[in-house]
């Protein structure tokens, strides 16, 4: 396993630091390296660029969802066989829960996992500056290592030497390079944030492309030998599968349906399930003996029309959980399963129909945010008192003419709130869990799923 890592963070959100990481890890892999990505946050779409650059899934770690001894598992399994893991940092660097402390930051991840930080700095208008920048954010906090500098926006190679000079000269940092303003790469982006690869097509000669723009003029090799870092101590073990399965879970994934942490399915099969994968907008109905059902988030809305007219697909959902299938629906799935989805332009598509309301999507942000979860009676995937963390993100609310059981409370820096949806074995709602906050949430599933096999055998 290789002890290399580099985490690529913004002095601020945006500043195209996502274009440039998945730049450099394409550069990286042009150079013959074996590259693992990560990202820091609960964010699902900027990990889909960094596998189809890569060709390794990439992964989240977050240091308010996890544990350390979680995240250092988590990049312990998936670094192995690479040569360099590429941490894209999220927000600004110190950005994290709160601005007076590093908690949930990129910042908080570098430390937790002794990584070296390559600080990339917009540098547009500015000279000397960029070096107080940048010697402001070495000293906020004596625990990060940030051991070099991108100079991003940068005029001409006579402005960056400019800034090459201050920046060595005050802060004792190498400036390993520097991108121009470039616009063939600008990335095309919705309300959730950029377009998920899964949905752009052929992406290979826009990587090729960028990966050669950030060869002419990054130091890719100075990245490489500044990424050496300590071994990380994690139970890796924890992601191995359990062969042979005990259950069998359908995961509905797609260009609808994509929005999944991977460590939620790694999982899922080190506990015991087998995961069998179906496309609802492809026309895919629930496979045949199931004994759960994962329906993710994503961007139902986008494809509301194909969705709808798929009326088999939507039968053989409704009869799976009729059927008292385990079933776990979050966000995108959330809406798939109410009575129809209604779009900014008030047109109605109607949906699985399980969930009595709609959801209608609207122009502003409905909700942001990190939530503590605390099941409700009844939650199969929260009892026994077990509490996970997640993350909310949509830009859509429901509306529903009666009052319906709640799935569980959230509890977020707005305050404590009821929130989805619970009949029987359906658990449904805004948030997105993440398993690797709680491994018993996982537990509990697999076993009502076996309960749930028990129950359907004995019935034949």
């Amino acid at each position: 396993m290789s002890n290399r890592r580099i985490v690529i963070a913004g002095i601020e959100s945006g500043v195209g630091k996502t274009t440039l990481t998945i730049g450099l890890m394409g550069a990286l892999r042009q150079e013959g390296y074996v590259v693992q990505g990560f990202k820091c946050g609960p964010d699902y779409i900027d990990p889909t660029y960094h596998t189809a650059v890569t060709g390794r899934v990439s992964r989240n770690i977050d240091s308010w969802m996890l544990e350390e001894k979680m995240i250092a598992a988590i990049m312990n399994h998936a670094s192995d066989g690479a040569d360099i893991s590429v941490i894209e940092g999220v927000m600004g660097f110190y950005d994290g829960k709160a601005p007076t402390s590093n908690h949930g930051s990129t910042a908080e991840l570098s430390i937790l996992t002794n990584s070296p930080v390559i600080l990339v700095v917009d540098c547009s208008g500015m000279a000397r500056s960029a070096a107080a920048i940048v010697k402001g954010f070495q000293l906020l906090s004596e625990e990060v290592n940030i051991v070099g500098v991108i100079a991003n926006r940068v005029g001409s190679q006579g402005h960056f030497q400019l800034i090459q000079a201050a920046v060595q000269k005050e802060c004792g940092i190498p400036v390993v390079g520097y991108l121009p303003r470039y616009k063939q790469f600008s990335m095309p982006e919705r309300h959730l944030g950029l377009i998920p690869s899964i949905e752009r097509g052929d992406l290979q000669p826009f990587f090729h492309e960028l990966s050669q723009a950030i060869l002419k003029t990054i130091d890719v090799e100075k990245i490489y030998e500044l990424s050496k870092a300590p071994t990380l101590k994690g139970y890796t073990a924890i992601f191995s599968p359990q062969i042979p399965f005990k259950v069998k879970i359908a995961v509905a994934r797609d260009a609808a349906f994509n929005f999944y942490y991977e460590e939620n399915l790694q999982l899922l099969k080190a506990k015991g399930a087998e995961l069998v994968y179906f496309s609802p907008l492809q026309g895919e109905e629930v496979p045949n003996n199931i004994d759960g059902l994962y329906i993710g988030g994503g961007f139902p809305e986008e494809f509301a029309a194909e969705l709808a007219d798929k009326n088999e697909v939507k039968e053989s959902i409704k009869q799976a959980i009729h059927r008292g299938t385990p079933t776990l629906a979050e966000c995108g799935g959330f809406m798939y399963l109410t009575e129809a989805i209604v779009t900014t332009d008030r047109e109605k598509f109607e949906m699985v129909g399980i969930i009595p309301g709609e959801a209608h999507m609207q122009t502003q942000l409905a909700a942001l945010g990190y939530r503590e979860i605390e099941g409700a009676k009844g939650n199969f995937l929260l009892e026994g008192g077990v509490k996970a963390r997640g993350h909310e993100f949509h830009y859509s609310t429901f509306h529903s003419a009666q009052k319906l059981p709640h799935a569980y409370q959230t509890t977020s820096m707005v305050g404590v709130k009821d929130e989805g949806y619970l009949k029987e074995n359906l658990v449904a709602g805004y948030t997105h869990f993440h398993f690797g906050s709680s491994t018993e949430l996982v537990e509990n599933w697999i076993n009502k799923c076996e309960k749930f096999k028990r129950e359907r055998s004995d019935s034949l």
